[in-house]
């Protein structure tokens, strides 16, 4: 009985160490070039568009840096359907450009700086004398 209980543990310990490894695997992160985010606005537009992709667990935004950093589950989606999601959200993934029907519909400060778009410059001020 007593070396039963003891296979039961080493059976149990043993499974749950596969599975917690297979969840680590189970997550992928992948950094993706967003070059027409301008603004916070387009940050949280991505942010929450993503979230609601399936298979996506989390998404960062670096407006600076313009990269979107994705967290998400292989078996339930993958790269190329998490650049489409900022696509059809109306901005460049890498190598997948905006959805146009989209990005018309982004607020003008989320377009790009030749559509008239982008965070307003501010002005030098004017010298007296």
């Amino acid at each position: 009985m007593r070396i039963l209980k003891l296979l039961l543990v080493f059976l149990f310990a043993g499974t749950s160490m596969a599975m917690a490894q297979q969840a680590k695997k189970g997550i992928v992160t992948s950094k993706i070039n967003t070059p027409t985010i301008q603004c916070e606005s387009c940050k949280n537009r991505i942010e929450k568009y993503l979230t609601k992709e399936d298979g996506v667990k989390s998404v960062k935004v670096d407006v600076k840096k313009k990269i979107t950093t994705v967290q998400f589950y292989p078996d339930r989606t993958n790269i190329e359907n998490v650049k489409t999601a900022i696509a059809n959200a109306g901005y460049d993934a890498d190598d997948v450009t905006a959805n146009p029907d989209s990005y018309t519909a982004l607020p003008t400060c989320c377009k790009k700086p030749e559509d008239g778009g982008g965070m307003e410059q501010s002005k030098p001020a004017k010298k007296k004398g």
